[in-house]
């Protein structure tokens, strides 16, 4: 089994980890000129931003030829996942295959510029994280086929999401203080290679807003201008090291 994942603060790859098999981070190979992949089975996970998926995934699954005799994809969330995994299924069967399994889990909600960490914290008992993996887990290994598409108001509402959220972040929004010893964690914690560290700590235009180098910086120096905590967060199955090797490119 092929478990291909992105991760920022570590949820998807405390995923993966679960599930098993031959783990790899899409943002080491989504520069290969071929993602052409075979096993018996194939999954997927990533997290949902604002209902719809990472501009990552979406490169990866309009690029990547899976093939498999059962394939798979969990969507990690914090709220709702809204329609993003009808796009999904949508850009698979462009490139000739389909998913025979996908399912979400709520779990931790960790985007600073909307949530509080304390408060999201005092929540994540009642989302059972660790019961619901263990039914897709279950789920997955049996190879039952279950996809659900979303209702006519999920994908109404869907569409709106995508018209209003900006898929990037500007560089403009974020802000580091004097507490940066230019240790370029951030940089190697970073999916797009979005930032560098020289003289300052700079960003680029090709953020996924994922908010790894806020979350992952050891001296607490980033900060984004709307965020609502200064508490961070890393899941605490995954290790920094781990985040590293899976997306510094």
């Amino acid at each position: 089994m092929t478990v291909f994942y992105f991760t920022a603060t570590g949820n998807c790859l405390a995923v993966a980890k679960q599930i098993g098999g031959n783990l790899i981070s899409i943002p080491q190979v989504i520069d290969s000129e071929e993602l052409n992949f075979k096993d018996d089975i194939i999954g997927i996970v990533f997290p949902v931003f604002w209902w719809n998926m990472p501009v990552i995934i979406r490169r990866f699954l309009e690029k990547a030829k899976l093939e498999a005799d059962y394939i798979f994809a969990i969507g990690t969330h914090g709220g709702a996942p809204g329609g993003a995994m009808d796009t999904l299924q949508e850009l698979a069967s462009k490139n000739g295959y389909s998913f025979d399994y996908i399912d979400q889990l709520s779990m931790m909600d960790n985007y600073l510029p909307l949530f509080e960490m304390d408060d999201q914290l005092k929540k994540l008992s009642a989302k059972d994280v660790d019961g619901n993996l263990k039914k897709i887990i279950e789920n997955i290994e049996a190879r039952k086929k279950i996809v659900e598409k979303s209702n006519v108001v999920i994908k109404l509402a869907t569409k709106v999401m995508k018209r209003i959220f900006k898929p990037v972040e500007s560089p403009a929004k974020y802000i580091v203080n004097d507490k940066c010893n230019k240790c370029g964690i951030c940089t190697k914690v970073c999916p797009t290679k979005n930032i560098s560290v020289t003289g300052n700590v700079t960003f680029g235009k090709n953020c996924e807003m994922c908010l790894a180098c806020l979350h992952l910086c050891p001296e607490n120096a980033l900060h984004h201008k709307k965020q609502k905590s200064e508490k961070r967060w890393l899941n605490p199955n995954v290790s920094l090291t781990e985040i590293i090797e899976a997306n510094n490119r």
